[in-house]
């Protein structure tokens, strides 16, 4: 088990100069956490050189993206892309004539879901097929690297690959049951995830969250070869998340999203950073707040831990850079609610003794409980319920503070990090935007 290990001072400025190089490893989707990144580098002169998952076509096939996609891709980042399919994960793979994962899928059914099998020996196969095609596609991309970032440059290799749902259709009305479900609706965690279907999910976390930190940093070797011999440094970051610290009763306390049943591909990340500072190379996992993403409708209540970052913001940055970030979720809100009263739902919820009962880091990641469940949805549906707008919502201008602020912390923080895994809780965050540092983020 990782130390729980949060920063607790800024990182002093990084010796990233104009010139220098980020190198986002995932293609950019909307707006998430990769955009703080983006644009600190931006803000200090780095190049910003992106990279595509690619596109499946009909047949299943993957391929480059096309002019205009690649044209969009590149709008959306604000930088030059390598266009070379980044895909990670096995199950779009056929070996030996079988037929894929997804293929197998494609017939069956949410109510059969505990006992759906496999042919032996056939996701081992499928998940080495698709490792080999990913090694050979992040070694294309870092010749490529090499023909494009002067020898002098310092580079800042940026992780941002997550998830890795197996593409079937099964998977979205189970994972409903799993995270939004209850009374009948409602689905164990722990026992999807001790069946066939969450096993094979597990593999394909693994791969896809985790394993690929592991083949970026080992597929550049000669990149940073190349920049060591010419003085410049080569640094790896990666974003996890391992639950975070916010207040809960006045006081900081880590607490965590239940279920999050990527959690142990996440610490698995962990690990691999671990591994590699070890030998000497700057490879560093920020586990970062939640926040509200594109990708996150699925997980109804993750949002709620983000509601105290106000009151944090009072507390370590002042009146002065909390009041206007106030007064703008107090416009989202309906006539006759408050803030204060949001605040007070949001930490009631948190310091529920039912989150209390299962919330244990040396555990982590607890399964879900129906009791459990219940009570994070209704909280979720009564705070999402004071807002005028559900399009406009507190959470989202919350998660703007959140992503502009790891951004910066996340790119200062790689250059000389003090632990291979770091918290970015919200006290972190509060003590940025107190400082010149956070100039711009409120």
């Amino acid at each position: 088990m990782t130390e729980y290990r949060p920063m607790v001072e800024l990182p002093e400025a990084a010796g990233y100069k104009a010139g220098d190089v980020l190198v986002l490893v995932g293609e950019l989707f909307g707006r998430g956490y990769a955009n703080g990144l983006i644009e600190e580098a931006k803000r200090i002169g780095m190049t910003v050189i992106g990279t595509t998952v690619g596109r499946r076509d009909s047949d299943g096939s993957l391929r480059r993206l096309n002019a205009d996609e690649l044209a969009e891709a590149e709008a959306l980042l604000g930088g030059s892309i390598i266009n070379v399919p980044l895909e990670a994960g096995f199950d779009m793979e056929s070996v030996d004539g079988q037929p894929s994962v997804a293929e197998l899928l494609k017939k069956a059914k949410p109510d059969e879901w505990d006992s759906i099998s496999f042919p032996e020996g056939l996701i081992e196969k499928a998940c080495f097929a698709g490792t080999a095609r990913f090694r050979a596609a992040i070694s294309q991309v870092a010749k490529e690297l090499e023909g494009r970032i002067p020898a002098g440059a310092n580079i800042l290799m940026s992780h941002s690959m997550a998830g890795g749902i197996p593409r079937a259709r099964v998977f979205m009305p189970l994972l409903n049951r799993v995270f939004k479900g209850t009374g009948e609706k409602y689905l164990s965690s722990e026992a999807f995830w001790n069946s066939n279907l969450g096993s094979l999910c597990d593999t394909s976390f693994n791969e896809v969250t985790a394993d690929t930190f592991r083949y970026l940093i080992e597929e550049t070797a000669n990149l940073r070869k190349r920049a060591a011999d010419s003085g410049a440094k080569v640094c790896y970051s990666a974003y996890g998340y391992h639950g975070t610290g916010v207040l809960v009763g006045g006081e900081y306390r880590w607490q965590s999203y239940t279920p999050y049943v990527q959690g142990i591909a996440k610490m698995r990340l962990e690990t691999i950073a671990e591994e590699f500072s070890a030998n000497g190379i700057p490879a560093t996992v920020f586990n970062c707040p939640e926040i509200q993403t594109n990708s996150s409708a699925l997980f109804l209540g993750v949002e709620i831990s983000l509601y105290p970052l106000i009151t944090v913001l009072y507390r370590e940055a002042g009146a002065d850079v909390a009041k206007p970030i106030e007064a703008r979720c107090q416009a989202m809100l309906k006539e006759g609610e408050s803030m204060a009263h949001l605040l007070e739902r949001a930490d009631a919820y948190l310091a529920s003794p039912i989150l209390e009962q299962i919330l244990d880091y040396a555990t982590w990641p607890q399964p879900n409980t129906r009791e459990q469940a219940e009570l994070m949805l209704a909280s979720s549906a009564e705070l999402m319920g004071m807002h005028s707008d559900q399009k406009q919502l507190v959470c989202a201008e919350l998660s703007r503070v959140v992503f502009l602020a790891t951004g910066r912390l996340m790119l200062h923080g790689s250059w000389n990090p003090p632990a291979p895994v770091l918290w970015l809780n919200h006290d972190i965050i509060g003590r940025l935007l107190a400082d010149p540092r956070g100039a711009g983020i409120a």
